[in-house]
């Protein structure tokens, strides 16, 4: 009698987008966004990552993936 695939467990992965945790990439980006944003005045760049990070630990996942796009082009 041949075994069934249907008796063992089935694995799923968790999409990406499901992730809760941001990767040190994402939080840089939100930090040099927070730069930007202040037009690349003076400011702590281990102050700006800890804002990155409160930031997107407290939007859910989807939304994290968001930013501005600050242009400092003149």
């Amino acid at each position: 009698m041949p075994k069934t695939k249907a008796s063992s467990p089935a694995k799923t992965k968790t999409p990406r987008a499901a992730k809760a945790k941001p990767s040190s990439e994402e939080i840089a980006l939100r930090a040099y966004n927070i730069y930007l944003e202040r037009n690349g005045a003076p400011g702590d760049p281990h102050a700006d990552w800890l804002r990155a990070e409160a930031e997107l630990f407290a939007k859910p996942a989807k939304a994290a993936r968001k930013s501005k796009v600050v242009s400092i082009a003149a």
